[in-house]
């Protein structure tokens, strides 16, 4: 059995957006009780990250971290079409992905007790967001 199902998001500039729940209800609504679910985000300045769930301290962190490690403005970057977070949007995409795959066991994502699934916006205005979720299974 396959589904597959297309989502939106709005985020609200650069940081998290915990999109657990509606992975989880569409894993849900898919009928599969054992396989895989991906989740695909169209976009090329935005990511997916499994991350910890119960302390928020973790992505502000990560958000701290990626901006010392790839700087918004840095006179290296020849593209900068939309501004000065534009190419450092994309290289922070490149390292932390757009897309997860996810095991399915009794009808959810079997993720682990601290882990959630989170949009991880890169640019500091916020944008609408699209992702695919495909569950795959029996």
């Amino acid at each position: 059995m396959i589904s597959q199902s297309k989502l939106t998001f709005a985020t609200h500039g650069r940081g998290t957006t915990s999109i657990t729940a509606d992975i989880q209800e569409q894993v849900c609504s898919s009928g599969v009780r054992t396989g895989v679910c991906h989740v695909f985000l169209q976009h090329t300045s935005a990511s997916l990250v499994l991350c910890e769930n119960a302390d928020p301290d973790v992505r502000s962190d990560l958000d701290r971290y990626m901006a010392r490690l790839v700087q918004d403005g840095d006179p290296v970057f020849e593209h900068t079409a939309e501004g000065p977070d534009d190419m450092p949007a994309h290289i922070r995409t490149i390292i932390s992905g757009s897309d997860l795959t996810l095991p399915v066991s009794n009808g959810q994502c079997d993720l682990g007790t601290w882990q959630g699934v989170y949009l991880w916006e890169h640019r500091t205005a916020g944008h609408r967001r699209r992702l695919t979720v495909t569950v795959h299974g029996e």
